[in-house]
């Protein structure tokens, strides 16, 4: 597995990515109709790639031979808030995750770090060091979602190092 810059051509795949993600992993801690108003199949490409350009976008790869598959990404912009983090379903609990967030906050010089994190994304955070600042109920499709805003100061650009294969 590697970690590498994303790429405009990623966006289906991750876009895909997210819907099952959605779909299974999260499915113990939401409704099916909670499900499908958070992640309804239908996301408006040319927003999510300029999005993705635009904030520190991070994409877990794993290379066979010469194909590759998309196994994670997040993206995090300027201010340090954590827009999208998803691991995919098949790949969940191998440290995956942590080694995305591990690199956005490495590379957003950000005094603090913010997210809005899912019922089933809140234990994870928390681990990381991040504390619920509130809980919320968002509205998505007239469905209302339970999610926490959470924070986690910066502690003034600790290494995260490590070795492993970064594209970056």
């Amino acid at each position: 597995m590697i970690l590498r810059k994303y790429r405009s051509s990623d966006c289906e795949k991750m876009a895909q990515l997210f819907y099952e993600t959605v779909h299974s992993v999260n499915a113990a801690d939401y409704t099916e109709e909670q499900l499908d108003a958070w992640a309804d199949g239908s996301i408006d490409m040319g927003a999510w790639d300029r999005s993705f350009r635009e904030h520190h976008t991070v994409v877990a790869v794993e290379t066979r031979g010469a194909s590759e598959q998309i196994i994670g990404f997040g993206d995090m912009d300027s201010s340090g808030y954590l827009d999208r983090l998803y691991v995919h379903k098949d790949h969940q609990r191998q440290g995956i995750a942590s080694l995305i967030c591990d690199e956005l906050e490495r590379k957003v010089k950000a005094e603090r770090f913010t997210t809005h994190a899912s019922i089933t994304a809140k234990p994870f955070f928390l681990k990381r060091g991040y504390r619920a600042v509130k809980e919320q109920k968002v509205e998505r499709a007239g469905v209302f979602l339970t999610n926490y805003v959470m924070e986690k100061y910066s502690s003034g650009g600790a290494e995260h190092s490590g070795n492993r294969a970064l594209g970056l």
